[in-house]
């Protein structure tokens, strides 16, 4: 079967620049190499594929005998584990040490906390103190892991905190396992931590809720993470919000809507009614013969955005409610305001109901003709 077209393999065009070509493996590698896909022949055939073409077009001579011969280029033993071929290792390395997670650790793992708010709180902003489980770092030896503060260069990677290891063409560096990336080596374990620099702790902390946050954003709080090897840094904690839902509002973006059930003589009639916002009850005009479903804007009365800007508005829906639960009377007044409707200008007070019934029969004629 004919190979295929280096630069369809890798899916870029013929004149992709090197950083182009070298991001494009990095996109395939992570998604077909044998580490991640044990059980996948066919992803790893794939995977060889891209291998074959990065080699050569991440290799400027190579890359020009294939633009100018294609395969054939290589058809007599030239191509790979050529000239220039021991230096790819170097550049696997960088790409799989990327992918795989190598290099030295410079700080503790990030952490996630979810916070639950309520719409109110949310859009005026508050302060919520939170509990955060982790690791942090040691008080006795300030993080160092050493009880009296001295320590070596680890031996196994002479204080560089990382280790290259050669697999075939590869080479990836990582994190070195006697010193978990650190580098040095204390002469005597804190008593507390046991040498390990950090403890688990259930930390209280307060967090600054800005005003107009919505659901998915996120805080962070720089160091508040999880406390890193001894002597590194610790990662930071993302406090993401999750706004509840209300019983009255639903947001849109900055916008917020709001049912708003109006009696029939008032929608008929026109009248003005008390509508809640966030900041208190407010007046809203009902116009006289307002149908169910119209919309009445209130400018201003929505959620300030969070990064500055103009403040949303209050989108009311309009609900005409039918009355229940009639009395005699009631329902005598009603039957009597019914027949008046229906005095040869049933059409003026009720147009679409008029509209609609037209509708039904111009469709029956055309059926039944």
């Amino acid at each position: 079967m004919s190979k295929r077209d280096y630069y369809e393999v890798l899916g870029v065009a013929r004149n992709a620049g090197d950083e182009d070509i070298k991001k494009a493996f990095r996109r395939l590698a992570m998604k077909l190499h044998p580490d991640r896909c044990p059980d996948d022949p066919a992803a790893q055939e794939k995977f060889k594929e891209a291998k074959e073409a990065y080699e050569v077009l991440c290799d400027s001579q190579k890359r020009a005998l294939y633009d100018r011969h294609g395969h054939d280029a290589f058809a007599a033993g030239g191509g790979f584990g050529g000239p220039g071929f021991g230096d790819m290792g170097d550049v696997f390395g960088d790409i799989f040490a990327d992918i795989f997670g190598g290099g030295r650790a410079r700080r503790g793992s990030d952490l996630r906390y979810l916070l639950d708010l309520d719409l109110e709180e949310a859009v005026a902003g508050c302060t919520k103190t939170i509990e955060v489980p982790g690791v942090v770092a040691c008080e006795g030896c300030k993080g160092t892991g050493s009880a009296d503060g001295r320590s070596t260069a680890c031996p196994t990677c002479r204080g560089q905190g990382r280790v290259r290891i050669q697999n075939g063409i590869f080479s990836v560096q990582q994190p070195c396992p006697h010193c978990r990336g650190s580098g040095r080596m204390v002469t005597t374990p804190c008593p507390q931590c046991e040498g390990e620099g950090h403890v688990e702790q259930v930390r209280k902390l307060e967090v600054r809720i800005p005003a107009g946050v919505d659901t998915g954003d996120r805080i962070r709080l720089a160091g508040q993470g999880e406390a890193g090897p001894a002597g590194l840094q610790p990662g930071d904690l993302f406090v993401e919000v999750r706004v509840r839902p209300h019983p009255l509002f639903q947001r849109d973006g900055d916008d917020l809507h709001c049912e708003v059930p109006v009696r029939m003589a008032q929608a008929a009639l026109g009248a003005e009614i008390s509508v809640p916002t966030l900041e208190g009850e407010v007046s809203l005009s009902i116009s006289p013969e307002t149908q169910s479903g119209q919309t009445i804007r209130m400018r201003g009365r929505g959620v300030r955005p969070v990064r500055g800007g103009r403040t949303g508005d209050l989108i009311c829906h309009i609900i005409v409610e039918t009355p229940v639960r009639l009395t005699r009377e009631q329902r005598e007044l009603l039957e009597r305001f019914d027949a008046s409707m229906s005095d040869g200008k049933g059409n003026e007070h009720s147009p679409r109901a008029h509209s609609f019934m037209d509708g039904v029969k111009s469709f029956w004629s055309r059926v039944t003709s």
